[in-house]
């Protein structure tokens, strides 16, 4: 007959899980900044595609050249989101895992090592795009040098 784990067992195992809780809240938090800047992409594109069509001269070169930069920012932000969930799912793995483990006394170490490691690279990934794309995004917004002069 199997027996039923004591509340200590269930206990130490919540204990146990709680690290990768935590970081499921800030990978949460992670997506949460990638929705929003994905949001506000698509609002300025929507906008300059609506602009683009009536433009001419410097104007539509000028269009043109922010929409390709925002496609290539909804691309990597894109990215991130797949890599971001990614994380998030492993680590959800991982805390099933860790609870089968603990509480069906199986010797799951290598299995949960491994997931861990896999959402620590995927999460890595993940900042690392966000990263390119808060760099890619300052190209858009230059302040000209002639506003940045002293007042006389």
């Amino acid at each position: 007959m199997p027996t039923i784990p004591a509340v200590s067992t269930i206990a130490q195992t919540i204990q146990l899980s709680l690290a990768p809780v935590f970081m499921l809240a800030g990978i949460g938090q992670l997506l949460n900044v990638l929705a929003g800047r994905l949001s506000r992409v698509i609002d300025r594109a929507r906008k300059l595609e609506h602009l683009h069509a009536s433009s001419t001269g410097p104007e539509h070169v000028r269009f043109v050249w922010e929409l390709r930069l925002l496609d290539r920012r909804m691309t990597i932000i894109n990215a991130a989101l797949f890599l971001a969930v990614s994380s998030a799912i492993m680590t959800c793995i991982l805390i099933a895992l860790l609870f089968i483990a603990e509480l069906a006394k199986l010797h799951f170490g290598t299995y949960v090592a491994v997931c861990f490691i896999l959402a620590m690279i995927l999460l890595i990934a993940a900042l690392i795009s966000f990263i390119f794309e808060v760099r890619i995004s300052l190209r858009a917004f230059r302040i000209r040098p002639e506003l940045l002069r002293p007042l006389p």
